[in-house]
């Protein structure tokens, strides 16, 4: 299996690639990233799986990187804006392009008849917005490939992990950083369950990995 990764150097997106690295159904990883993906520490890369990929533009793909997303398997796609840069991005245009970015990433050119696309949502409350508008692409883009595009779309909530210290926000759960990859990795292995993965659903689908019912 090809697996994409948008966002690879970055929080959410190091522990995927840690993942990966050791999943032996995921034998070619494409990290793509604004910064060079290196392999994370702790983890080795003697195969050569890992392929980092620099990309300052996220609303133009260098033909390069559409290169690179050549008969991709599964892409899961981490890349978000922050709420601090939401107010310079220029309101309902740059939405649009930071979705469109999102969207293209899974429509490559490919010799396979099938095709997946994880977009790790957070939902944090300052640019819901900005990430609902790239979900909903995200899933209209599956809906109208003819079966050649299978998507889903993972709200985890607030990501913890070792010396992270997250606020206390009533209604929004929190989960462990290693559990959300295992739940991200699993799905584009071994198949989407429904199109989207609440806080809970990530949940049940580690028991079963732990279980080794998947």
């Amino acid at each position: 299996m090809k697996l994409v990764i948008g966002g690879s150097s970055g929080f959410v997106g190091t522990e995927l690639v840690r993942q990966a690295l050791n999943n032996p159904a995921i034998t070619s990883i494409v990290g793509i990233s604004r910064r060079k993906t290196p392999v994370p520490p702790g983890s080795t890369d003697d195969s050569g799986k890992l392929k980092s990929v620099t990309c300052d533009n996220f609303d133009s793909y260098s033909d390069t990187l559409k290169k690179e997303l050549e008969d991709t398997d599964a892409c899961i796609w981490t890349i978000a804006i922050t709420p601090w840069k939401l107010k310079s991005l220029g309101g309902d245009l740059k939405m649009r392009r930071f979705g469109s970015s999102i969207s293209a990433a899974i429509l490559p050119p490919r010799q396979r008849t099938d095709d997946m696309k994880v977009l790790e949502e957070d939902g944090m409350m300052a640019y819901g917005l900005l990430r609902g508008e790239a979900k909903s692409r995200v899933l209209e883009f599956a809906e109208k490939s003819n079966g050649k595009v299978q998507s889903q779309v993972a709200k985890p909530g607030l990501i913890a992990a070792p010396g992270r210290v997250l606020p206390t926000i009533p209604g929004l759960p929190q989960k462990e950083l290693s559990d959300i990859a295992v739940a991200l990795i699993d799905q584009v292995v071994n198949g989407f369950e429904k199109n989207t993965l609440s806080n809970d659903d990530m949940t049940k689908v580690g028991q079963k990995v732990v279980a080794g019912q998947h």
